[in-house]
């Protein structure tokens, strides 16, 4: 077991001077860049800094091992991997400005970026999310290997974890899943006593990381992390066999935080003498006395390696300075959430079959599995068996399993996945079993999905499908209504067709669209409705509604299962003339043939199936209050479910929907 007071034994094994020595420059560029970092901070000329002093040995001798078309995912400690993977230092300094040189156009920190030029994805604040994404990266380079030739090097990619993200519970699910399709991951845990201020005892009962490799079947190991040639030649050792047999591995680098989590929380609550322990280890001076005593090592070339990372940072430095801050652009800025994309909507002319709902939807999939043979689907249940409601039965027959994956329980890491999936050139699909055990995925869908294109550029080629609704008496955790959830985050696209004809071309053009899309399917219609739906492939724009009824005393918005109420309530009421808009899809949202009705009709309820409080009726209500006031003739109206969990037994659920109360509501506003 590795303690503060096991000593640095270094073994050069056959390395060349050369590469000690390029092995020296590395640790030393992070070292130099950190104590410029701090005395900038003290200036008040940067405003935050996250200090690694005391374990660069780690980031550098990852770095330093890993070919470079290698992913490695670090975190807010590891400039070394970025200044290894020689990053300009005039980038780097842009970035922990918030400026425009750098790589998030100053909308991201420090070390929350990304970049496909250095193979490089940086962390976000809830730290264990990296992990599923570092699977995705690595199911894709053994889904490009299976394709290509058989006889071409694999690749690994290197996950870092601190010991505290190690309690996180995307640390369990993204080994597990790693462990059960044999990725090859190198785990990194980095050990250095405290998650902020939280001792490890507090955190962990385990003595060591390399002891939790066991429960998932794959192997721990655990390294001295302050001694750079043991980190180097770990990584390397492993790196070379993952590629010929991958896996997942667990290593855990004993460490020590020199400083606090930021410089703002000082250093109070750790015991004084441990640093006066680990300061005997750092890892740059201890490097440097052994390449000294070894000969390869000499004043005058520590001085001439100084003096040249000192001139890289001084002129990084002042280009840095010299940028401009970016200036708003509000145009831009909205423009950017979204890699572009545009579909036009093509017509079907060829021959139709009648379908159900999950006919369209288990067709377009289908079609979309043929086109793109990147495409990679993920769920529980979803492969033999045909998932839950057997929309993918026959689909390992014509796609095999590497395509269409049955996953541990576990949907952060799946998402995650997917995410890591689309970095490295696939597309992916990760089916919810049911909408509602989605939550277990928020992080994956609001923080990694949403962000990444507008953060640093970087698309999230995913689609998730979200078997939705009630009235099917499945009770409060699987007949949620969730749509809400995601219709005010910016940088998703949400889906939820009524039709077995819109689902199938709006399916497709989800699986088209390089940007993260929400695709709703409600249950109650997956074998209730049938249509004739063409057989070709077809797309249907995102943004535009459909109007599928045109009336003059009213209009009515709606979308889901609640297009059928109201169809049902103007079929079978005559009297009551109403333009009947169906949305189709809720982000982007067609106002502008909302507003068009509204000022034709001058009445306008909004109807969905979620809870009334906090749905999208409110802000569509609030939308055309703001932009059609002066054309109405009565209050916007809304109507939704209950303000209460679904229940199960079926009166009481009939009581919860709306479809009653929306019947009342139209007459009402029939006689203003």
């Amino acid at each position: 077991m590795i303690t503060a007071d096991t000593p640095i034994k270094f073994d050069r094994r056959k390395l060349k001077d050369s590469s000690l020595l390029e092995l020296y420059m590395n640790i030393l560029k992070p070292r130099m860049v950190e104590e410029k970092m701090l005395l900038l901070l003290r200036q008040g000329k940067i405003a935050k800094w996250f200090s690694g002093i005391g374990q660069e040995a780690i980031s550098v001798g990852v770095a330093s091992a890993l070919n470079a078309d290698e992913f490695i995912l670090p975190m807010h400690r590891n400039l070394g991997v970025f200044t290894t993977r020689k990053i300009p230092f005039n980038r780097l300094f842009s970035q922990f400005q918030g400026k425009p040189g750098g790589f998030t156009q100053g909308r991201d920190r420090s070390f929350h970026f990304g970049t496909q030029e250095y193979k490089i994805v940086g962390m976000i604040s809830h730290l264990g999310p990296q992990m599923g994404v570092a699977d995705g990266i690595a199911l894709a380079d053994i889904l490009k290997k299976e394709n290509q030739s058989a006889r071409q090097a694999g690749k690994v990619t290197v996950v870092f974890s601190g010991d505290g993200g190690a309690s996180e519970g995307d640390f369990h699910e993204s080994i597990n899943t790693a462990a059960v399709w044999n990725l090859p991951v190198i785990f990194i845990v980095e050990n250095n006593g405290y998650g902020l201020s939280t001792p490890s005892n507090e955190q962990f009962k385990c003595k060591s990381f390399a002891d939790k490799g066991i429960g998932y079947g794959i192997e721990g190991i655990s390294i001295d992390g302050n001694n750079l040639l043991k980190v180097y030649e770990t990584i390397k050792t492993l790196a070379e066999s993952l590629r010929e047999n991958p896996r997942p591995v667990i290593l855990e680098c004993v460490t020590f935080r020199m400083r606090g989590h930021e410089e703002a929380s000082g250093t109070k609550y750790v015991p004084k003498e441990l640093f006066d322990i680990w300061g005997r280890k750092d890892p740059v001076h201890n490097f440097e006395k052994y390449l000294l005593g070894e000969g390869v090592l000499t004043e005058e070339i520590i001085e001439q390696y100084r003096s040249e990372v000192k001139k890289q940072i001084d002129d990084g430095l002042e280009t840095a300075f010299a940028e401009q801050m970016p200036k708003p652009d509000t145009e831009k800025e909205l423009r950017e959430l979204f890699k572009p994309f545009i579909v036009g909507e093509s017509t079907p002319s060829g021959a139709t079959t009648n379908m159900r709902f999950i006919d369209a939807i288990s067709n377009a999939m289908k079609l979309a599995m043929r086109k793109h043979s990147n495409l990679v689907l993920m769920g529980q249940d979803i492969a033999d068996y045909g998932g839950v409601f057997k929309i993918t039965e026959g689909f390992v027959e014509e796609f095999g399993k590497a395509r269409v994956r049955n996953t541990p329980l576990c949907e952060s890491a799946i998402l995650g996945i997917g995410f890591g999936l689309s970095i490295n050139g696939h597309k992916a699909m990760v089916e919810m079993q049911f909408a509602d055990f989605v939550s277990e995925g928020m992080t994956q869908i609001v923080n990694n999905l949403a962000k990444s294109y507008y953060r640093w550029g970087q698309n999230a080629d995913v689609v998730v499908r979200m078997p939705t609704g009630a009235a099917v008496a499945s009770g409060p955790f699987h007949s949620q209504s969730n749509e809400a959830w995601f219709f005010k985050t910016p940088g998703l696209k949400i889906a939820y067709p009524a039709f077995p004809s819109d689902a199938k071309g709006l399916l497709l053009t989800a699986f088209d669209d390089p940007n993260p899309v929400m695709f709703f399917e409600h249950k109650a219609l997956y074998r209730s409705i049938t249509e004739d739906v063409a057989d070709e492939y077809y797309n249907i724009p995102f943004g535009k509604a459909k109007l599928l009824k045109h009336g003059t005393d009213l209009t009515i918005v709606t979308y889901g299962l609640g297009v059928h109420w109201a169809l049902e309530l103007l079929n079978t009421n005559s009297d009551i003339a109403a333009d009947l808009i169906d949305l189709r899809t809720l982000a982007p949202l067609d106002m502008e043939t909302i507003y068009e009705s509204v000022k034709q009709t001058g009445k306008v309820i909004i109807l969905h199936e979620d809870t009334l409080t906090g749905g999208i009726g409110g802000e569509i209500a609030a939308l055309i209050n703001e932009h059609c006031f002066e054309y109405l003739d009565a209050p916007v109206m809304r109507e939704g479910s209950l303000d209460t969990p679904v229940p199960m037994n079926a009166d009481l659920e009939q009581n919860f929907l709306p479809k009653e109360r929306f019947k009342d509501k139209v007459l009402k506003l029939m006689k203003y």
